[in-house]
Formats: structure tokens, sequence, C-alpha cells
């Protein structure tokens, strides 16, 4: 392992002995908000130096069997134990230097998910209701909990539009790489001939803001609309003026809630909506700024890029940027997204590792 990274692991050993005092004493006890903060460092940097614990340990095991290597009676086990420890190097070693890559402060944070149909009519509708389906099983595996914030249906069923909140462990850190345009290849139900058809949803995963942020929007740039919510919800839903969209005059913005039974509740989730979206435009922006020194096409949230196919003749799913083939397509759609998910994150973290290599070079 190079010594910047033996550097920064020292650094992360220390501060799992200095947190671990810190923790101890009786003041930050009491101020439960600071002992919160450093419980949640305390967390992660105690999961850094385990690893590095047991890659020391697997060090020595490894220098301690090579020597073995030259009595005949141990030649045998020290071969055995060098390639052992060999491997298990290996694989710590990949996993500390994921671990030390800078983190996005997003990543831990909620997400609304938007589906919108595109290209194909009544079969685009219905595709957004598998992808919904389908995340909302993936959560439902990771034990997260989803909320519909908004939606418009189609007429055979589906959705033209439709927005979930997820909430829970690193969900935007799982499900950003899913923005984008994501294309389908099936015969649709309404296809009398058997003709394979092709047809697209555009996606779009937005990190959930602090309310400290959105009390900086300005509230003289928002334009508060409401009107009486359509749908689902029984009938109180259809008699009261309970829906509301909100608009960011200063960049036209908009985001509405017609889901919950309240006025105030719906304004309050349609604000959060409306602030995710405006720190997603500006952080669009700053990536689009950036982008001659960020040449991976993962996390850059181009929503016009055609990211992933979904053929299911052949049962296959496509991710284009990373050239990802998977022939598992029916349990994919069944929310057994791990496949997909830990590829994008792995080669993330590889080209965030080359170019740290490159920087220090």
């Amino acid at each position: 392992m190079k010594a910047f990274f033996r550097q920064q692991l020292v650094r992360y050993t220390d501060r799992q002995a200095e947190l671990e005092f810190l923790l101890s004493r009786e003041d930050i006890m009491k101020d439960m908000e600071q002992f919160l903060k450093l419980s949640r460092e305390h967390t992660d940097v105690a999961a850094v130096a385990s690893r590095w614990a047991r890659y020391q340990q697997r060090e020595a095991d490894l220098a301690g069997a090579q020597e073995m290597r030259s009595d005949p009676d141990m030649a045998e086990m020290a071969e055995e134990e060098i390639t052992s420890a060999t491997a298990e190097l290996a694989q710590l070693e990949g996993e500390l230097q994921r671990m030390l890559l800078p983190k996005d402060p997003d990543d831990a944070r909620p997400a609304f998910v938007e589906i919108r149909a595109g290209t194909g009519g009544d079969e685009s509708a219905l595709f957004a209701g598998d992808l919904l389906r389908m995340y909302m099983r993936y959560a439902d595996r990771c034990g997260w909990r989803c909320e519909i914030v908004s939606e418009s249906q189609s007429e055979l069923g589906g959705y033209k539009e439709v927005v979930v909140r997820i909430e829970g462990h690193n969900v935007y850190g799982a499900l950003k790489f899913e923005s984008g345009g994501h294309r389908v290849q099936r015969v649709p139900a309404t296809e009398t001939q058997g003709r394979i058809h092709t047809s697209a949803c555009t996606i779009a995963v937005l990190a959930e803001q602090d309310e400290a942020e959105a009390i900086k929007i300005n509230p003289s740039d928002l334009r508060i609309d409401t009107y009486r919510a359509s749908g689902a919800g029984g009938q109180h839903i259809n008699k009261t003026d309970s829906a509301v969209r909100i608009t960011h005059i200063p960049t036209g913005i908009v985001a509405e809630c017609q889901d919950g039974r309240s006025q105030h509740s719906n304004k309050a989730q349609a604000l959060k909506v409306l602030t995710a979206r405006i720190h997603e435009k500006e952080r669009s922006e700053r990536a689009a700024k950036d982008a001659a020194e960020r040449k991976s096409l993962v996390g850059s949230g181009d929503r016009s890029d055609r990211i992933r196919t979904y053929n299911f003749p052949q049962g296959r799913l496509t991710d284009h940027r990373i050239n990802l083939t998977l022939y598992k397509l029916l349990t994919i759609m069944e929310g057994d997204l791990n496949d997909v998910i830990e590829a994008l994150q792995a080669y993330e973290a590889a080209e965030q590792l080359t170019a740290l290599e490159l920087s220090l070079a």
C-alpha cells in the first residue's frame, strides 16, 4: 500500500482514540447534539480503523509465513498462509482505499426520485410505473421508507409523472446514479401483433436538503398556488383546495404536492422538492464547469443521456456508462438492484482513485 494511504490510515487510528476520549467526557455527554455528531464520526472512523488493524495483522501473518518457507516441515502450511494472506490483503487494500476517498456530503440524505414518461406514449407510462415499483421494492429490501409526493396517472395505467420521497440510510448515495434516460424494449400489452416496441422514461434523483436550505430561499421569490387535488385519496382530497404548487420565480423551477390531506403538509413537502431541485440545478451547473476535469459519465446527472436499456425479450439489462450487462432482468425489476448499484459505485470509486493518484504523482 502506498505511503500516502498509510499516513491517512494512521491518522484514522489516532482520531479514533481521540473520539473515544471525547465521548467519555461528562460535558460532551450532556450536550446531545455534540454527542450525536461525535458518535456518527466515531462510527465512520472506527470502520476504517478496524479494517486497517486487520490489514496490519495480515501483513504480519504474511511476513511470518514467508519466514517459515525455509522450514521443510512448515513449507506447505506456509504456502497456504501466504496465499490466504495475499488474497485478503488485496481485498482489504481495495476497501481501505475506497473508504479514504472524498465523500459526497449529500450521500447520506433522503432523496426524491422523479420518474417521467418520455417517448412511447402509453407504453412509456406503463414502464414508468414498472420503474417506480422496482425502486420501491429495492427500498423495501434496504429497509427504507417511501412516500408518493405527487403523481399524474395515465389512462391505461402507469404514470405520466410521479415523484417519490425515499428515506433511510445512504439513500442518495445509492440512487444518485439512476438519473438519466432509461430505455425499454419489449412487446407492449396493447400490441396485438407481437411486435417489439422501444420507449423511454427519464429519471432524476435529487438529494433532499435540510430545512435551513429552504429557509435561505427568499419568500418574495416564490409564487404559491393552491388547487383541488385529483386522483386517489378518498373524498376529502377532492373536496378542498389542498394541493399546492410552488414556483421559484428567478429560475422558473416548479414543485407541487397533492398527496397529503392538508394544504399545510402539501406546502411543506412541495417546498422540500423545490429546494432539492434548486440544489440539483446548482450542482449541475458546477459539474458543467468542472466537466473538463471530471471525465466520468457516472454521477454527471445528465438526464439527456441514455444510461440504461431494459431488453425484455433477451432478459437483459445494460448500463451503457460502464458497459455492464446482466441477464437477470426479471429479478432486477423485482427490486434486486444490488449488482447494478454496487458496480456503479465501484466504478466511481475507481475513477476517483485514479484522479487522486494522478494529483499526487
